[in-house]
């Protein structure tokens, strides 16, 4: 199921698929967020805004507005 990045709950991971802004694109791609890099919500601030990820071995802090442009899809925990 597609969702966005700002869509995910705390300690769920998900898949990078793809951006729908260009010029968002291309910060969130130098900070390592590429195509099929692994993300996972790590904290959402108190009044929600902003959240915090970890991807490429860091935990990167990202506006919810920034995290909406982020198409991911998530990952489903083997049982």
């Amino acid at each position: 199921m597609a969702k966005n990045l700002a869509q995910l709950k705390i300690g769920e991971s998900a898949i990078i698929d793809s951006f729908t802004d260009k010029h968002m694109a291309l910060k969130l791609l130098e900070m390592g967020c590429t195509p099929g890099e692994v993300v996972q919500l790590d904290h959402i601030a108190p009044m929600g805004d902003p959240i915090a990820i970890r991807v490429s071995g860091y935990l990167l802090s990202l506006r919810k507005a920034e995290a909406s442009t982020v198409l991911v899809s998530l990952l489903v925990a083997n049982i």
